[in-house]
């Protein structure tokens, strides 16, 4: 796997930093190997977490959605480039259906890949299959009850709870994430709009002050526009009011 071993271990630190490294190291595996789909996959990968950590460019966000394209197109049986790839292509484009798509793909080749359950997962519980998404998480969770890298499995049920409208659940789950790994930011909003419908107004505005250091002038707005990209509106107004209740300023 040319320079891709170097790049998981960057992209799992889980910081900004670490990602324009991956990214640095698969730009040399894709000019060593341009057909090199998984490359590509976790490429896209980088660009959808750079969204929230912090804000990127529009061509750097289109590099991103060629990528996972390319991914799908040149990765057509590997597993992980058709989960990561579909991944980038709904996140960064907005195209739900393809990337379902690929991720359901890549499960009937791999029906035992982890990390496809679990971004099924929360691909589901943004369009309101939040029962859906629970059971694709726990069985991520069964195949990789030891995972190195568990938050990512913890704030998808927070995110599926949350869909359900099971708010102390939701933030029982976000709590194990962010515990994991306190930069999950799309986590730290969960717990803090889960706190706002709960009344749990001190606890929710710690979270909106935490969002805020993990994304400086977060508001109702920005966080408005930048979700209603990808997820259902039913799923978004749920959502907003919640981070509204919770303090986020509206403007």
């Amino acid at each position: 796997m040319i320079c891709t071993c170097g790049a998981l271990a960057q992209f799992w630190k889980w910081t900004g930093e670490s990602w324009r490294e991956a990214i640095a190291l698969l730009r040399r595996a894709l000019a060593i190997d341009p057909s090199y789909a998984a490359a590509a996959g976790l490429f896209a990968w980088c660009r959808v977490l750079q969204l929230r950590n912090p804000l990127i460019s529009g061509e750097e966000i289109a590099e991103g959605v060629r990528l996972a394209r390319q991914a799908i197109e040149k990765g057509s049986e590997d597993p992980d480039a058709l989960w990561m790839g579909g991944w980038g292509i709904l996140m960064l484009a907005g195209e739900r259906d393809a990337g379902l798509s690929a991720i359901e793909r890549s499960l009937a080749l791999n029906a035992n890949c982890a990390l496809a359950w679990n971004f099924l997962g929360w691909a589901q519980s943004y369009h309101n299959q939040a029962g859906l998404a629970i059971e694709a998480h726990q069985r991520a969770m069964r195949l990789s009850p030891l995972d190195p890298q568990p938050w990512v499995f913890y704030g998808g049920l927070a995110r599926a709870h949350f869909a359900a409208g099971r708010y102390e659940e939701a933030i029982e789950w976000a709590e194990r994430a962010l515990h994991a790994q306190p930069r999950m930011i799309a986590v730290v909003g969960v717990k803090a709009a889960a706190c706002g419908h709960l009344g749990r107004i001190d606890e929710g505005r710690e979270c909106v002050r935490r969002y805020d250091e993990l994304r400086p002038g977060s508001t109702v707005v920005i966080a408005k526009a930048f979700w209603g990209k990808f997820v259902s509106p039913e799923f978004l107004a749920v959502y907003i009011d919640g981070l509204r209740k919770a303090g986020l300023p509206e403007e």
